[in-house]
């Protein structure tokens, strides 16, 4: 029995939410053996309890394989952070959520609820507890895109039941309106549903909130980042410069409010055959590289235009689920990963920064809708 021996067997011992196993990240630390005894440190990035145990579990399994008899697996971890908020009040509305994933455009169009449906989906199939929270009030497109469209919540007291698919659970306007009523509602009243979808839905104890935002930098984004510690920002964007300077106040936006930016996802960005699956360059293609450079951050994944996705997103059968083969829905998954790993790293460096957020009003111009 010697130290190549034990890291062979670690070799298949996978790092939760990733590809790669513990030995190629370099985890394993402090190898002692004696006869079949053997002892070893980990040392990981996250804080999370199931990860750790699940890497003593996997480590034990695949060391009692290669002939150890007595196991000792000892997991080297940062400190749970204690959850911050960002809000001026100090506030947290929705303590059950450790994390708070803010999906936004500078723009409409960009393909940004698609992006947040295939997001909390990848997470969940990466073995998160995900929520999918609709905050785009006047466009709610979630519940179609879910395949939910069809279903009301459940009200439990005082609070209201969220609906689940693809093991998401899930809040929109869409889903507690009539089909096609419109919404002819003043900022804040935008402000007050904001809170509420936070504070009277019965969301589980999650991992991860996404939270499909409107268009734009405004009342919605304002009011979520007083109300939760948002740990991280998603850009959607696509190739074109239009779009592009768009997603510069989005990015901006990131600052202001002190969102740590996750980075951007370029969607549009190509196109994929159908019959022979040849990539092709239509509307540009990486050209949210240079920007994402710009404002420190990185180009997190480049999402082809497929047919899987629009069908998908039509049918309430996102493509990241019932096209997993396909290169679009490998993309969403590198996409989530990246997005964990930033999420781990951000908690892992001590939670959101608690520095108040004073909202920004240009010079004569009233600033009673960011009032609270």
């Amino acid at each position: 029995m010697t130290n190549e021996t034990v890291l062979e067997a670690l070799k298949n011992v996978t790092y939760p939410g990733f590809t790669k196993d513990i030995v190629a990240f370099g985890f394993v630390k402090d190898i002692n053996i004696d006869g079949t005894n053997v002892s070893l440190t980990v040392e990981i990035t996250s804080s999370a309890d199931e990860v750790k145990q699940q890497i003593i579990q996997e480590s034990t399994t695949e060391l009692k394989k290669a002939g150890f008899s007595n196991i000792a697996v000892n997991i080297k971890a940062p400190e749970a952070p204690r959850q911050m908020s960002n809000s001026m009040s100090g506030k947290n509305i929705a303590p059950q959520v450790k994390n708070f994933v803010m999906v936004s455009s500078g723009k409409g169009g960009v393909g940004k609820s698609t992006t947040s449906v295939n997001l909390a989906i990848a997470m969940a199939m990466q073995g998160k507890k995900v929520g999918l929270l609709d905050a785009d009030i006047y466009g709610p497109n979630i519940p179609r895109m879910m395949g939910v469209a069809d279903q009301r919540p459940q009200i439990e007291g005082n609070k209201v039941l969220p609906l689940k698919a693809y093991g998401v659970e899930i809040m929109s306007m869409g889903s507690l309106m009539e089909p096609g009523q419109s919404l002819i509602w003043r900022g804040a009243m935008i402000m007050k549903a904001i809170e509420q979808f936070l504070r009277d839905i019965l969301w589980s104890e999650l991992d991860v909130l996404v939270i499909d935002m409107p268009p734009g930098t405004g009342d919605a984004q304002l009011t979520l980042a007083q109300s939760v510690p948002v740990t991280a920002g998603v850009t959607v964007t696509t190739p074109q410069e239009v779009s592009l300077d768009d997603s510069r106040r989005s990015l901006d936006m990131f600052q202001k409010l002190h969102i740590p930016t996750a980075g951007i996802i370029e969607n549009m960005s190509g196109f994929i055959c159908p019959s022979c699956h040849t990539e092709s360059d239509i509307f540009g293609m990486g050209t949210a590289e240079p920007v994402a450079k710009e404002y420190d951050t990185e180009l997190i994944a480049r999402i082809p235009i497929e047919p899987a996705v629009r069908i998908g997103g039509d049918t309430g059968m996102p493509v990241v689920y019932h096209k997993p083969d396909s290169e679009t829905a490998k993309r969403y998954q590198e996409a989530a990963s990246k997005l964990l790993a930033f999420i781990d790293k951000v908690n892992a460096q001590g939670g959101v920064s608690n520095e108040a957020i004073q909202p920004t009003t240009p010079a004569g111009v009233s600033a009673c809708s960011t009032s609270r």
